[in-house]
């Protein structure tokens, strides 16, 4: 199993009062899969993707990401972690806006051991040709195709997307779920997506509803849409 997750707890302490934020979560996603992760604004989805992506630590329990355990790895061994291993896209595109598309992408390929291709990744996202425009010259969602290809190019074995499409319109949204889809086929990259929108759900292979710090259902899905026919 590429994740594995047991009894992960993690919890905050403000004062005197003590907030579990996780309570207990057991996950699995195999390598190359697409999971999704539904729940409203409060129930830890961010938290667990921290946790994940070596931001944050748990307070107890076991976090395995292709046989690494995250908990357990010191902070020089956190950052190669995250440097080296992890993707991360977020809903608002933090890109750095005095340097080129080229050069976005191109800063995180000169710091990771085996980058892909930057004209190959480049070409994937479909922004080849924007490539020497600055971030203030793009949209939104041409915006976001770079923040997608800026954490692909180091070739991370776990891409982590926080909300991807939620600064985005429906018909940009789904084109950026496109991408997606199109990056787990051609890299094999294992993706996992936290999203209030449940529609995305239909082009996961497994899909994990968590409410109040707990995984309150798991599904695998027999049929996956493809990405161009999801609808919201």
């Amino acid at each position: 199993m590429f994740i594995d997750i047991s009894n992960l707890k993690k919890s905050y302490t403000s004062g005197v009062v003590i907030n579990e934020v996780l309570k207990g979560i057991r996950m699995e996603l195999e390598k190359g899969e697409i999971g999704v992760i539904l729940g409203p604004s409060g129930s830890g989805k961010s938290t667990l993707m921290n946790i994940l992506g070596g931001i944050d630590r748990g307070d107890s329990g076991k976090v395995i990401v292709d046989g690494i355990e995250v908990n357990n790895l010191n902070d020089d061994n956190l950052t190669e972690y995250r440097r080296e291993d992890i993707g991360f896209v977020f809903q608002f595109y933090n890109l750095v806006p005095n340097l080129t598309v080229g050069e976005n992408i191109e800063v995180v390929s000169n710091i990771s051991k085996s980058p892909l291709n930057i004209e190959e990744v480049l070409a994937a996202v479909e922004m080849q040709d924007k490539k020497h425009r600055f971030p203030r010259e793009l949209s939104g969602g041409e915006q976001q195709r770079v923040s997608l290809a800026r954490a692909i190019v180091k070739n991370p074995k776990l891409l982590l997307c926080d909300e991807p499409t939620g600064a985005l319109d429906y018909n940009t949204s789904r084109s950026i779920l496109q991408l997606l889809e199109q990056v787990n086929k051609q890299f094999g990259t294992t993706i996992l997506m936290i999203t209030h929108n449940t529609a995305i759900a239909a082009m996961a292979n497994r899909v994990f509803k968590l409410r109040s710090g707990e995984i309150v259902e798991e599904v695998i899905n027999q049929a996956i849409v493809p990405a161009e026919r999801v609808e919201w």
